[in-house]
């Protein structure tokens, strides 16, 4: 594995293509919590969704440590990015307001029909993971 950033375009590529991203947060007893999350990504951050009430929420709230993995095959073979960072709830419309475009554009609607509308119900809470390490493989 080696280190890349996020703006590199092949990892961009790569992660324009996948639909699923899998969070890993940090619980209150020190052990992982995997979940699997759409996403979007810009050239430093990967960016999520969720309700506020679930546990990977508060355990983001508590411990803003988060490490997010995309795999899947490229020309035959498995590739993959690993995120590791830091969460930064993105609390204003204003800069949730591309990211909820870019949202709904990737995910065809499948955000509007949860939804009931393009607007991010008022149970939602809207982060970004800042990366301080990408690691790569298996991307050229």
């Amino acid at each position: 594995m080696a280190d890349y950033t996020l703006a590199n375009a092949a990892i961009q590529r790569f992660l324009s293509a996948k639909s699923v991203a899998v969070l890993a947060t940090v619980q209150p007893s020190g052990a992982p919590l995997a979940t699997p999350m759409w996403f979007v990504q810009d050239d430093h951050s990967l960016i999520m969704i969720s309700e506020n009430h679930l546990q990977k929420v508060k355990n983001l709230y508590r411990d803003p440590r988060a490490c997010v993995a995309v795999e899947g095959e490229v020309d035959g073979g498995i590739a993959g990015v690993i995120v590791q960072g830091q969460i930064r709830i993105l609390d204003t419309e204003t800069e949730r307001a591309p990211y909820i475009d870019a949202l709904h554009a990737k995910y065809d609607g499948a955000l509007a029909s949860r939804w009931g509308g393009r607007a991010m119900p008022s149970d939602r809470v809207m982060f970004r993971l800042e990366a301080n390490r990408v690691n790569v493989w298996g991307l050229t």
